[in-house]
């Protein structure tokens, strides 16, 4: 990880921090607002950091950005405390610590994901971010990222692969990722276009290739990696027969096809020339992480 990305990652997650510190403190003490909290604690804040450098790279200030930013951590973290219920991947570890049902209860942990979901489309929304127009339109195409068009689409594929008991196909697999990780970073990298109401189209292709390469990684994480370091549990999906690009792919192929994935993502910012040089090395990062 270079000096930059590394500095603009650690300020873009401070940024993060501070902007939730904020929301929540002006809502009551209570115990699924403590859950909320705790489920958008931690995390790598890629996403938000997406949001916040490529807003930088249209020349948006970040007092504007910095709410797309945590509307977007909010929103991956109720997808991660849903999708920790027993009803779904029923896992007791995220990000080193237990799950939020487990840390309290599962209807607690429902309604802070809930909350953690509502509280993102506020926060796109706030009138601190821009004009009416751009507002609009960050919550369209977040809601589309997060759907029944996006990650809910992904989520319910992968259930309904499951359930019928069929390893999918690498067509199948990449679609199917496409929506449940790919969606939500590919509009993190497209909303600083959209808060400056630019075209998104480099940054889509960009962060296409860096969603697909982000799966990737995690499933050779799910092969390679140690439950303590990546803060969750490991070796599951081999444990139950899920088709991954690992194992479809091999574990090499899957690392050539996250490399080619990685290159692909770097040569969509040539519009930006050297501005873009910290997303070049976000989407390096991206394979080369250990959790």
């Amino acid at each position: 990880m270079t000096g930059l990305f590394r500095a603009r990652l650690d300020e873009a997650a401070a940024r993060i921090e501070s902007g939730f510190a904020q929301v929540f403190s002006g809502l009551q003490d209570l115990p699924v607002v403590r859950a909320m909290d705790y489920a958008s604690d931690g995390g790598k804040r890629l996403r938000g950091f997406l949001v916040l450098e490529s807003a930088r790279l249209h020349g948006v200030a970040p007092d504007r950005a910095i709410w797309p930013a945590c509307a977007i951590e909010a929103l991956h973290a109720y997808s991660l405390v849903h999708d920790d219920l027993p009803c779904m991947d029923d896992d007791d570890l995220r990000r080193g610590r237990p799950t939020v049902h487990r840390h309290w209860d599962e209807a607690t942990a429902v309604l802070a994901g809930d909350a953690l979901q509502t509280l993102a489309f506020e926060l796109v929304a706030d009138p601190r971010v821009g004009p009416g127009d751009v507002r609009a339109d960050l919550a369209l195409s977040l809601a589309r990222a997060a759907g029944a068009r996006g990650m809910v689409l992904g989520q319910a594929l992968d259930i309904a692969a499951e359930t019928a008991g069929r390893a999918l196909t690498l067509e199948e697999i990449t679609a199917l990722q496409a929506g449940k990780t790919g969606a939500l970073i590919q509009w993190s990298a497209e909303a600083g276009a959209r808060l400056a109401a630019a075209d998104v189209a480099a940054l889509s292709a960009y962060a296409q290739a860096l969603g697909l390469a982000f799966q990737i990684a995690d499933d050779i994480l799910d092969v390679e990696g140690d439950a303590a370091t990546v803060g969750k549990a490991v070796g599951k999906d081999a444990g139950a027969g899920k088709a991954t690009f690992v194992s479809l792919l091999g574990l090499d192929g899957a690392k050539r096809r996250a490399a080619t994935l990685v290159t692909e993502a770097c040569d969509a910012l040539d519009v930006y020339g050297a501005e873009a040089d910290c997303l070049r090395e976000a989407a390096r990062f991206v394979i080369s992480r250990r959790h």
